[in-house]
Formats: structure tokens, C-alpha cells, sequence
């Protein structure tokens, strides 16, 4: 089973406030607990989006299991493992599962359901990947890795701390960017405003790729862009990512502190404009 974390991005204002941006991934029934960090930007690869083969592939090949099988007791935590045959059977029973759900997730396509709903029954053994932006950790890591934590999410703690701590933040000035997936090379080809875009759409798709497992290309970058951003309904939630030096850290824009978000940058997203700052 994969529990990792990947830093794409990692930057220091003027004013020396901290902004990293993870690629995250861990079993999907631990997520709704990763969700109630509210101090976090994250956009997830959904299940709704990826076509079903792939989902059974990516099970087959590193299917999510606990970390530790806890022996059933009162409470939320379960203080000792399970030993010897019942261990056995009990990740037998998990696995037996798992084929189980998807032979019918297959007979599900096959019946020509769609992968939003017919991918739901594979979600207990899918590792789902995140892409997570904030300027606040410390609580995060205090509830999580913590041995009264759930162990998997314990686990992602430990690897994203871990990560963070091996990291080197970039120095960034005032009107520079902190933008993920973008690389220096593609900041000096595409210039600053489509770069912007850029990240936008790579934050949404949660990888430089599209779901075929293509680079996407700067077109396919700037035409999801336009779809997220410039349509409606809008989904702007993968422009929360991008980020430049604010002169305050303790003044909080949408939810990093010391930053303000490409997101709050867009007309009717709470801040048209700031210190002359617009979307472009």
C-alpha cells in the first residue's frame, strides 16, 4: 500500500512565512478525515473522472489496506493488534473483497453504467491522490501524528513532516509566485500570467498528466483553465493553489495566512482586487 508525500512547491515570503504544496497519497477511507483540516487547499483525483479500468488497475496493483488491524474494542481506537489466524483471515476477507467489488465494478461498465457511480464500490481500496497547499501545518501535525490518530492518516503525517523538513523553501520577493508544477524553464517559456493558468489546470488534474497518462500540452492547460475560472458554474477551487507574498503574515486571505490566493483574485471569489493585484 502507498502512503507518500512528494513536495512540488515550496516558497518563503519577504516577511519569512512558509508556503508548501504536497503530492499526496494514501487509502481513500481515511480522506474524509483529511478533510476537516480547513486550512488546506486540496484538490483529489476523483473517482468520478477516472475511467473504470484504470481504477481496477490501480487497485490490482497497490490496493489500500490498514496499517494496523486493530482488534475490535470500545471506543474510537483499537489499542492491540489481531494475531495469528485471525489476522490471516481477516486480511483474506479484505482482499477477498476487494475482487469482489471489482469484477462487479467490470460487470457495472459493462452494463454500461458510468464510472461515477460504478467506481464508488472500489473507494475502500483505492489510494486516492491529493494535491494540498497551505501556510499552516502545526495542528495538522499535533492531531495527526499523534499515536491516538488513526494509523493511516498517522502515517501520511509522519512522510508529509518528514518531506517538509527535507525541504528547501524558495526565497520569493514581492509580485513573484508561488505556482506548483511549474518549473523555472516553463516560468521563463510561458511568462508569469500563463503560467498562472497552468498551474491551475495541472493543480485540478492533481498531476502534470491527463488521466491517459499524457504530458498535457499548454493548450489542454489553458483550455481547462478557462473551463474551471472563466465558465459557470466555476470550480475554482484548483486556483487556491497559486500564491504571492502578502505584506502581513498574520493577515489571512481566503485560507493561507501572509499569502493572497490567485483564487481570491477572481471576479466574485471575495477580492477583485488587491495592492493592484487582478487576474490575468
Amino acid at each position: 500500500m502507498s502512503i507518500s508525500a512528494r513536495v512540488v512547491a515550496d516558497s518563503l515570503s519577504p516577511l519569512g512565512k512558509r508556503i508548501t504544496t504536497f503530492v499526496l497519497t494514501y487509502p481513500r477511507f481515511v480522506h474524509a478525515e483529511f478533510m476537516t483540516h480547513r486550512v488546506f487547499s486540496r484538490n483529489a483525483a476523483s473517482s468520478r473522472a477516472i475511467p473504470a479500468r484504470k481504477i481496477r488497475a490501480s487497485v490490482r496493483m497497490d490496493p489500500a489496506m490498514p496499517v494496523f488491524w486493530g482488534a475490535n474494542q470500545a471506543g474510537m481506537q483499537a489499542d492491540v493488534e489481531l494475531k495469528g489466524l485471525k489476522l490471516f483471515l481477516v486480511k483474506l476477507l479484505w482482499m477477498k473483497a476487494m475482487y469482489l467489488m471489482l469484477f462487479v465494478n467490470w460487470l457495472l461498465e459493462k452494463l454500461g453504467l458510468h464510472k461515477q457511480i460504478a467506481n464508488r464500490i472500489t473507494e475502500p481500496w483505492f489510494n486516492i491522490t491529493v494535491v494540498c497547499t497551505s501556510t499552516e501545518w502545526a495542528n495538522f501535525y499535533s492531531l495527526r501524528n499523534h499515536a491516538k490518530a488513526q494509523p493511516e492518516i498517522k502515517a501520511l503525517a509522519e512522510v508529509m513532516l518528514e518531506a517538509q523538513n527535507q525541504s528547501i523553501p524558495r526565497m520569493l520577493q514581492y509580485g513573484e509566485w508561488h505556482l506548483p508544477f511549474i518549473e523555472e524553464s516553463d516560468l521563463e517559456d510561458l511568462g508569469l500570467a500563463l503560467a498562472k493558468k497552468v498551474s491551475v489546470a495541472r493543480c485540478a488534474r492533481v498531476s502534470y498528466l491527463n488521466h491517459d497518462g499524457r504530458r498535457s500540452s499548454v493548450e489542454e492547460d489553458e483550455k481547462l483553465f478557462q473551463r474551471l475560472v472563466g465558465e459557470e458554474p466555476k470550480h475554482a477551487s484548483p486556483a487556491e493553489h497559486q500564491a504571492t507574498p502578502g505584506d502581513d503574515p498574520n493577515r489571512q486571505l481566503g485560507n493561507f495566512f501572509g499569502w493572497i490566493q490567485y483564487r481570491k483574485m477572481i471576479p466574485n471569489e471575495n477580492l477583485v482586487e488587491y495592492k493592484g493585484l487582478v487576474i490575468q
